[in-house]
C-alpha cells in the first residue's frame, strides 16, 4: 500500500509521516490544493489529510474531495462518517439524536418566528453556539429571553461573524496571564481587531439559523474522550476561572482516578453505531448522567502527549506510551 499524506506543520501529517518513515511504508506528499490532485493520487491507494476547521479553503472542499476519493475505492482518513458532521454542531444534534445517544438537549430554528415562539416558554439560562467553532469559541451563556431574543433578531438580521476579535484578545490575554501563551500572541490579538483573519474574510457571516443548548449547571469541568477504532485515551478538561466553559481552557488533568469510565463506556457503544475512524466525545454531567456536548475528529496534536494510557473497547485498562496519530496510519491500512 502506498499512503499520499497532504501535509502541513503542526498537524497529525507530521506524525503520519514520522510513523511511515518507522515501519518502511511507503507514502508520498501531495498537495491538496493542486488543481491536479487527482493526478497526484494516481499511484496511491489511500489519502490523509488533516483538514482543519479554521483554514477557508479547508472548509470549501476537503469533505467533497475526500468522499470524492472514498467513493472511488481509495481508503481515506477521515472518511464520510467521521467528518461530514465536524465542526457543525447542527449536524451533530441530529446525528446523536438519531442514535438515541445520551445529549445535552439542542435546539435548532430556521425562521425567526419559531425561534421567538419557542423563547416564550424556555427557561433560561441556555447555552448560544454557533455551528462552527473550536475551544470554546462562538460560545456564550444566555442569561435571559430579552437576551435570547437579541439573538435571534441578529441571528436573522445581519447575522455573526466567525471570527470575534474582543473575545480572541481576552483569551490570548488570559492564556498569557496563566504562563500558555506569550506577549507578542496577545498583540497579534489586538492587531486582529483591525485586521480580521484570512477565514474570517473568506468565510463571510453567520446567519438564518439559531442553535440554543440547555445549560447543565455545576460542571466545573467536561470529559473528552478520544476513540481511534477499538481504542480510547481520555482527558478532564477544568474550566476557566468564573467561566463555564472547558474547551480550550488549557487546565488539563490526565491521570485515569480523573476520568468516569462511564463516559468510556458511552463512547465506544456511540462510536459503534456511528462508525467513525476518529472522534472526540465530550461530556459534561446532569448530576451523575454523562451527557453528550458536541463531535470532533480533530483534536490539539500535544495535548494529549502525557496521558498515561488507554482502554480498549473491552474496557481494559492499558497503562502504557502511545502515539494516536500511529493508530490512524495502522487502522487506515487495515481497512
Amino acid at each position: 500500500m502506498k499512503i499520499a499524506i497532504h501535509h502541513s506543520k503542526g498537524s497529525f501529517s507530521e506524525r503520519w509521516i514520522q510513523y511511515c518513515q518507522e515501519k518502511g511504508i511507503a507514502y508520498k506528499l501531495v498537495n491538496a490544493y493542486g488543481t491536479d490532485v487527482m493526478k497526484q493520487l494516481g499511484d496511491c491507494d489511500a489519502f490523509m489529510w488533516h483538514h482543519h476547521h479554521a483554514n477557508y479553503k479547508d472548509v470549501l472542499f476537503a469533505k467533497q474531495l475526500l468522499y470524492s476519493l472514498q467513493i472511488a475505492g481509495k481508503k481515506v482518513f477521515p472518511d464520510f462518517h467521521t467528518t461530514w458532521h465536524f465542526d457543525d454542531k447542527v449536524g451533530q444534534k441530529y446525528l446523536l439524536e438519531a442514535v438515541d445517544a445520551p445529549l445535552v438537549s439542542s435546539h435548532v430554528f430556521y425562521d425567526k418566528q419559531s425561534a421567538l415562539k419557542w423563547i416564550e416558554k424556555a427557561i433560561f439560562p441556555k447555552v448560544f453556539k454557533l455551528r462552527g467553532g473550536a475551544g470554546a469559541s462562538n460560545v456564550r451563556l444566555v442569561h435571559s429571553s430579552f437576551d435570547a431574543k437579541k439573538l435571534v433578531k441578529r441571528a436573522f438580521g445581519k447575522g455573526f461573524s466567525q471570527y470575534n476579535g474582543w473575545n480572541s484578545l481576552k483569551e490570548r490575554y488570559r492564556q498569557f496571564c496563566v504562563g500558555n501563551t506569550s506577549v507578542w500572541d496577545v498583540v497579534k490579538g489586538g492587531i486582529r481587531l483591525l485586521v480580521p483573519t484570512q477565514y474570517a474574510q473568506m468565510h463571510g457571516r453567520e446567519k438564518g439559523y439559531i442553535y440554543f443548548q440547555d445549560f447543565i449547571p455545576e460542571n466545573s469541568y467536561d470529559i473528552r474522550v478520544i476513540v481511534i477504532g477499538n481504542k480510547a485515551f481520555a482527558i478532564k478538561r477544568l474550566c476557566r476561572e468564573n467561566d463555564f466553559r472547558a474547551s480550550g481552557s488549557g487546565h488539563i488533568l490526565y491521570a485515569k482516578e480523573e476520568i468516569n469510565e462511564e463516559c468510556v463506556k458511552i463512547a465506544f457503544d456511540v462510536n459503534r453505531k456511528i462508525h467513525s475512524q476518529c472522534i472526540a466525545y465530550d461530556f459534561v454531567f446532569d448530576e451523575a448522567r454523562p451527557l453528550i456536548v458536541e463531535l470532533s475528529y480533530g483534536f490539539s496534536m500535544l495535548g494529549y502527549d502525557l496521558c498515561p494510557g488507554y482502554w480498549t473497547e473491552d474496557l481494559v485498562w492499558h497503562e502504557e506510551p502511545f502515539v494516536p496519530q500511529y493508530w490512524m496510519v495502522e487502522n487506515l491500512m487495515e481497512q
